[in-house]
């Protein structure tokens, strides 16, 4: 039996996420020399696209990996690609990599974010699989997954011409479609005490929101603004978690165990700590106290 591809998600089984997880090893580089950053908080250094950072080295690995918040690199520690950096190098291009060919590189690194929307997306729609109370939609969403890990299998030249804010805007709809059923129905089996919050969080400013505490279970942040918000032991367990802006938010402590559409790029902007729980398909971050 021949082995699996382990770029194609459908060979993982659909609710398979190993693939969607950045393995900097077969990677090159391709955030490091792709993406824009400018002098801030983040970045110790302004860098243009498709410019190669001063720090990568000849094997693609970052010669300051071990102390990049140390040196002002804190966005390098946040980043993360979902796969598609090693989906890009190995799939797409073959293994072959910009140095190798530099006729590709410009090609290459415009590729790159493309793939990670679309790796995001697949992401996302394996978590709607995965809930059951969604049982009611689990072949539309499918379909999508199955549609979307066609895109990532395009070349080069047919993923550059694809129209990702549209294909989002239809993903997007089976997501909230998701996250209405699976907050409903928790909401239905929950015998506890009512919510205490009822927050308008979808698309809110909750800059520095002081929520510590807060019940804040089967309600939606879509796409919240949560920078530097206090959620200390907050419960945000079934809430939907989707696109919301996690920079600074402090969450240590905090219940987070069963939200959803939570990524591992938003709990890497988080502060958290040991108390603080996670879905168990995220990572907990290395700089976290």
């Amino acid at each position: 039996m021949s082995e699996p591809n382990p770029y194609h998600f459908e060979d993982l089984g659909d609710f398979g996420r190993a693939a969607l997880k950045a393995d900097c090893e077969k990677c090159f580089g391709l955030c490091c020399v792709s993406l824009p950053f400018a002098a801030s908080s983040d970045f110790a250094m302004d860098k243009q696209a498709g410019e190669p950072c001063r720090h990568l080295q000849s094997d693609f690995r970052c010669g300051i990996h071990n102390s990049l918040r140390q040196k002002g690199f804190r966005g390098c520690t946040v980043y993360d690609c979902f796969g598609a950096g090693q989906k890009v190098s190995q799939f797409t291009y073959s293994g072959i990599d910009w140095r190798q060919a530099p006729e590709t590189a410009k090609q290459m690194f415009e590729v790159f974010p493309v793939m990670r929307q679309l790796h995001e997306l697949l992401a996302y729609l394996s978590e709607a699989l995965s809930h059951a109370d969604a049982h009611l939609i689990h072949e539309e969403l499918r379909t999508q997954l199955h549609e979307t890990q066609r895109l990532t299998e395009l070349p080069p030249k047919e993923i550059l011409k694809l129209d990702i804010p549209a294909h989002r805007a239809e993903v997007n709809l089976l997501l909230l479609k998701t996250s209405e059923l699976v907050r409903e129905e928790a909401r239905r089996r929950y015998k506890g005490p009512s919510s205490r919050k009822n927050l308008k969080g979808r698309g809110a400013d909750l800059i520095g929101a002081k929520l510590k505490g807060a019940d804040l279970k089967f309600q939606s942040f879509r796409g919240a603004y949560l920078i530097a918000a206090d959620l200390r032991d907050a419960d945000l367990r079934i809430t939907d978690l989707i696109g919301a802006d996690f920079r600074d938010a402090d969450i240590r402590g905090a219940d987070l165990s069963g939200s959803l559409f939570l990524t591992q790029f938003q709990i890497n902007a988080a502060k958290g700590n040991a108390a603080t729980k996670i879905p168990a398909a995220l990572e907990r971050p290395f700089h976290w106290t």
